[in-house]
């Protein structure tokens, strides 16, 4: 007896329900998000006391730079510590960005800037707002 193959609407969903499994195990692998945190930690303190444009991508924008930066370092220290407390590591991100500033007001070639700040407290809570999503897809699959 012949089997017959699945419509191609079930395949469909069985790609996107493995993907979506896949993706919520991915989340959950927490020493990978805390060795990325430490990375990104290390490339941001790195673009920011650089003096000179660097080819890397980025916003034509300082401030959409520093917004997208203090988003992923959210995510990833939600994803890498996901029980702990915003009160904990939200003053610590602004102590980073702030710690940024004013390394940058001791360079040449750099300026201390309390907008950099907002913009990077912009993307803590932007950041903020996306980890219940992240949270429930991660725990749902």
């Amino acid at each position: 007896m012949m089997r017959s193959l699945p419509q191609p609407e079930q395949t469909i969903d069985m790609l996107l329900a493995t993907t979506k499994q896949r993706l919520a195990q991915l989340l959950r692998l927490r020493a990978l998000w805390r060795f990325a945190l430490l990375a990104s930690i290390a490339a941001i303190l790195f673009l920011a006391t650089t003096a000179g444009p660097l080819p890397v991508p980025s916003a034509p924008s300082d401030k959409v730079n520093h917004l997208i930066a203090f988003l992923e370092l959210t995510l990833l220290m939600r994803l890498g510590w996901p029980q702990l407390k915003p009160l904990y590591f939200v003053p610590l991100l602004l102590g980073f960005g702030m710690l940024i500033e004013i390394v940058q007001a001791t360079l040449p070639y750099r300026d201390f800037s309390m907008a950099d700040v907002a913009a990077d407290a912009a993307g803590i809570a932007a950041g903020m707002l996306i980890w219940p999503w992240l949270q429930k897809f991660s725990a749902k699959h």
